[in-house]
Order: structure tokens, then C-alpha cells, then sequence
């Protein structure tokens, strides 16, 4: 009699058969992370280059919002063509972003590449999670969502040495190369390892669903825009346009012949809608850590940028420990630990505020920090597990290539809403030391706002599991 995967604990994923398929996720994964924190690192050096200091943001701002829109597009892609294909085609799209930023002229030609780049990457890192459901029985999910999660970690220290150390030597550009070339590889091996795959639905014969994709980067570009606007007014009209825009497209997609996400995303009255809205407020919940903590730490403790970066680390490095920890979790222990993980994420924020304006030591915040991510690692598995076992028939896919997608719009929102706030509480360039503080207390402690309406949607997602 074979035994039940989800009791043999993590040995059941020590599978011959599956542990080449988890080495080309989790390859992926750590490949699309890895740049994002590498270009942090080599972003002085292609300014020093080609200039364009102006457009300092842009290539974050391309990645992100074309990252999205690939994202949104992977499930129907995946339906069509097999996950296979979608992964194949999202990690050789990413390297050939990456050989474009090696040849880049000008700065402009940066934000091509990283358009590129974020395409693939989104296409990638979406078609991963409909890999996960294609692959592996559902007892596995969890373990397997969490284990994902690792190469974030991994990233936090890889990505700022691989870029540090092209930079060093004055030659960035062959950062971009070692990319191209470590992807081309994956791909060639991720078509060999990987099952082709089967569409779990028979999409219709559709168009590339233009007026929804023009919504969503129309949305991405008001968020966008309004983390880099002065103007509380604009940010405030910003953001309404992002989230109408957002709505919209919601109400298109869910009478259109080859939905982009699930028929009932973001409904209150179904396990994949309410999971949806609470991996989105979680993603939003986290967002100010990596935006401006780093900025408070630099100017309110004087720490250097690096130093400033791996304290604002620990907090991944809690996301990953608590997914690990957390991600055998059986009978009515995910309820708990998805109604408790707003609960820690709240606790961090606000005890990030009180500890940041005050006079209490420094390595006073890293506890703050840890448990941030820890709130959200020990809910993240199971998220999105909900999400995807809770699909209607047809949307399978759609739902699990809505996962990453609902995740990085999370965070892309939380950004433009942690600048609003940041600019209504005083933030600028020449801002005063008790003008910073006044900031660096309201930027956390607001975000305990999404924290409580998460803990509200856990309990909504419980009550439908008993129903």
C-alpha cells in the first residue's frame, strides 16, 4: 500500500521523481529573485555609465508592472500551451532581457531590458505555481509553496554578492551576461525535466485579451506613479484610478471567453475569492518593510545601506523559517495559523513604530522585523493552497497562476499607499531629524490597518471551509 505523502513530512517531496522538477522551480525562482536584488546592487554603476540618474527608478518600475501583466496572462497561457512551455518560454524571455541590459547604450535601453526582463519573470514565476498544481498531489502543496519561498532567503545574500562583485570590477554588464547564460541553461533543462503537462480545461480560441492587459498596466502605472508623485492630492487620485482600473478589469474578465483569473476572484462567498483578497492585504502589510525601513535605519540609527539591507533581510529570512516550520501543518492548525499570522504581522508593525523614533537599541528592531515576515510565512502556504484547492472546475489553472500575480500587485499597492502616507506625515528630501521620526512612527503603524482586515478575511475563509 503506498503511503500518504502529506504523513511522510518533508521526506515526502525526497522523491526521485520529483526532485529534479523542485531543482528547476526553485532554480527559477532564486534566478528571478536574485536580479532584483542585483540590480539594486549594480544600479550606481550603470548610472556612473550611461547617466540617466533621473530614471533612477524606472528599470524597478518596468520589471514590476510588465512582471504583472505576465503574470495575469501566464494562466491563460499555461491552459493553452501546457506549463511546461509557459515556464520554458517565461525564464528564456527573462535571459533575453538580461543579454539586452548587457548591450544597453543608454539608460533607456536598462528600462527595455528590464521590461523584458519582468515579462519573463512573471511568466516564469506564475507558471511555477500551475507546475506545482500539475505535478504534485495536493498534501504536497504547502510543503512545496514553502520550500519555493527559500531562494527568496537565498536571494537576500546571493544577489547583492553576484552584483557587488561584477561591480568591484568595474563590469557590470557581465552580470547580465552570467544571467543570460544561467537561464538559457535552465530553460534547455527545464523542457527536458518537466512534464509537458496537460490543460486542465479546453480554452477557446481567443485574441490576446487587449482591453484587460491596457487596464492592468494602466493601473500599474497610476500605483506607480503615485509612490514617486510629491502631491497628497495626486497620490490619493492616483490610487483610485489604480484600484477603478483594477475593478474593470475584474468586471471584463469574468464574462470573457478565457478569463485572465478565476471566475470568482475576489468574491466574499468562495475559498479562492477570499484567499485572493487575503494573500493581496498580507502582500500589502509587508510592502513598507522594504521600502523605507531601510531609509529610517539609515537616517535615524545611522547605519550604512548594506548594514540597513540585511537587518530589513531578516525579515524574508522569518518568511522563509516560519513557511518551513509551519508547512506540515494538518486539521485545524492552517485555520489558526492564517487567523494568527495578521495577528504577529500587526504586533511587528507597531512595535517597529515604537522602537524606530525612540532610543532603544538598535538591534532592538530585528525581533520587530523577524516577526513581520514570520506572520506572513506561517499564512503564505496555506493561502495559497486555499486558493488553488478551492478553484470551480475550469479555473484551475487561472488560480494558481493567480497567486503570484495578486502577490506582487499587493506589494506594488502598498508601495504607492506607504508613500501617500509617508508624504501626509512629512517625508522628504531635507526632512529634520524629528520630522523623520514623526514619519518613521505612522508609515508602520498604519499598515496595521490591512493587517486587521486580513484577520477579518481568515475568518471569513474559515467560516466557508465549515460551511
Amino acid at each position: 500500500m503506498q503511503q500518504d505523502p502529506g504523513r511522510e513530512g518533508w521526506r515526502s517531496l525526497l522523491r526521485w521523481e520529483w526532485i529534479p522538477t523542485l531543482g528547476i522551480l526553485l532554480g527559477g525562482v532564486l534566478l528571478q529573485s536574485m536580479n532584483v536584488l542585483m540590480l539594486t546592487t549594480v544600479l550606481p554603476s550603470i548610472v556612473g555609465e550611461l547617466g540617466g540618474v533621473t530614471m533612477l527608478s524606472w528599470p524597478t518600475t518596468a520589471f514590476l508592472a510588465s512582471s504583472i501583466v505576465a503574470a495575469s496572462c501566464a494562466g491563460m497561457l499555461a491552459a493553452a500551451v501546457g506549463p511546461r512551455a509557459a515556464y520554458c518560454a517565461g525564464v528564456a524571455t527573462f535571459g533575453l532581457g538580461a543579454l539586452l541590459c548587457s548591450l544597453a547604450p543608454t539608460m533607456g535601453w536598462i528600462v527595455v531590458g528590464r521590461l523584458v526582463q519582468g515579462f519573463g519573470g512573471g511568466l516564469e514565476a506564475a507558471a511555477a505555481y500551475v507546475a506545482v498544481r500539475a505535478t504534485f498531489p495536493e498534501a504536497v502543496w504547502s510543503r512545496t509553496i514553502a520550500l519555493m519561498s527559500t531562494s527568496w532567503s537565498m536571494s537576500v545574500l546571493l544577489g547583492p554578492l553576484v552584483g557587488g562583485m561584477f561591480a568591484r570590477f568595474g563590469n557590470w554588464r557581465g552580470a547580465f551576461v552570467a544571467t543570460a547564460i544561467v537561464a538559457g541553461i535552465l530553460a534547455v533543462s527545464a523542457y527536458v525535466i518537466l512534464s509537458p503537462g496537460t490543460s486542465e480545461r479546453r480554452t477557446p480560441a481567443a485574441g490576446l485579451p487587449a482591453g484587460r492587459v491596457a487596464l492592468i498596466w494602466l493601473a500599474i502605472a497610476a500605483m506607480s506613479s503615485a509612490s514617486i508623485v510629491e502631491s497628497s492630492l495626486a497620490k490619493a487620485g492616483l490610487i483610485v484610478l489604480a484600484i477603478g482600473a483594477l475593478a474593470a478589469m475584474l468586471r471584463l474578465d469574468r464574462v470573457a471567453a478565457a478569463p485572465l483569473l478565476p471566475s470568482d476572484a475576489f468574491s466574499l462567498y468562495t475559498p479562492t475569492g477570499v484567499g485572493l483578497w487575503l494573500a493581496l492585504l498580507l502582500c500589502i502589510t509587508f510592502s513598507p518593510l522594504q521600502i523605507y525601513v531601510p531609509i529610517f535605519l539609515q537616517h535615524l540609527r545611522g547605519l550604512d545601506p548594506l548594514a540597513a539591507g540585511f537587518m530589513v533581510a531578516s525579515g524574508s529570512l522569518g518568511w522563509t523559517i516560519a513557511s518551513l516550520v509551519t508547512a506540515g501543518a494538518s486539521g485545524s492548525w492552517p485555520d489558526r495559523l492564517m487567523l494568527a499570522g495578521p495577528v504577529v504581522m500587526g504586533i511587528g508593525l507597531m512595535a517597529i513604530a515604537s522602537l524606530l523614533p525612540s532610543s532603544a537599541a538598535t538591534l532592538a528592531l530585528i525581533p520587530a522585523i523577524v516577526a513581520l515576515g514570520m506572520g506572513i510565512g506561517q499564512c503564505w502556504p496555506f493561502v495559497a493552497h486555499r486558493i488553488m484547492s478551492g478553484a470551480k472546475a475550469g479555473d484551475e489553472v487561472v488560480a494558481a497562476s493567480a497567486v503570484p500575480t495578486v502577490q506582487q500587485t499587493g506589494f506594488a499597492l502598498g508601495a504607492a499607499l506607504a508613500g501617500l502616507v509617508a508624504n501626509a506625515s512629512g517625508f522628504s528630501a531635507g526632512a529634520t531629524d524629528e520630522s523623520m521620526m514623526h514619519v518613521a512612527f505612522w508609515v508602520p503603524a498604519s499598515f496595521a490597518v490591512p493587517a486587521i482586515i486580513a484577520c477579518l478575511a481568515s475568518l471569513r475563509l474559515r467560516h466557508l471551509r465549515k460551511l
